[in-house]
């Protein structure tokens, strides 16, 4: 089965462009190169749009979802002051539902530093710029 063309020169290492200059070629291909990179950031641009979009729009999502939160809280807080109202002074229930957030904000705030102290901020970078000096402590000596 042969793929020869009537002039007896085979298709596959015909030339396809015989015509144009290899100069033309490489400029041809620089010039499609220089598209497809220009489309291909043109897509990325678009797609990291979409994703900033769909962030900000779950970002406003839990803002929402906290400050409903935070209003049950004060509502659920202060039927809890009424409540012990019922039964002690006023002032003093208030000042037990008061003492009952402050007990959670520091435990909340110990669980904070207790997270915080154990971040380690770019571990693997860090190592490696470590083992970089250390290489190039070898190198100097």
């Amino acid at each position: 089965m042969s793929t020869a063309t009537p002039s007896g020169t085979d298709r596959v290492t015909e030339p396809k462009q015989a015509d144009r200059s290899l100069g033309d070629l490489f400029g041809d291909l620089g010039s499609d190169l220089a598209t497809l990179v220009r489309k291909e950031l043109d897509l990325a641009k678009t797609e990291a749009r979409q994703e900033v979009r769909r962030a900000t729009q779950s970002g406003a999502a839990f803002a929402v979802a906290a400050v409903a939160g935070l209003l049950v809280a004060m509502f659920l807080s202060a039927a809890l002051a009424w409540l012990l109202d019922q039964w002690i002074n006023r002032a003093l229930a208030f000042l037990i539902v008061t003492a009952i957030w402050a007990i959670v904000a520091l435990v909340a705030i110990q669980a904070g530093k207790r997270r915080a102290a154990a971040i380690e901020p770019l571990p693997q970078t860090v190592e490696s710029l470590k083992e970089d000096v250390e290489w190039a402590k070898q190198q100097k000596s």
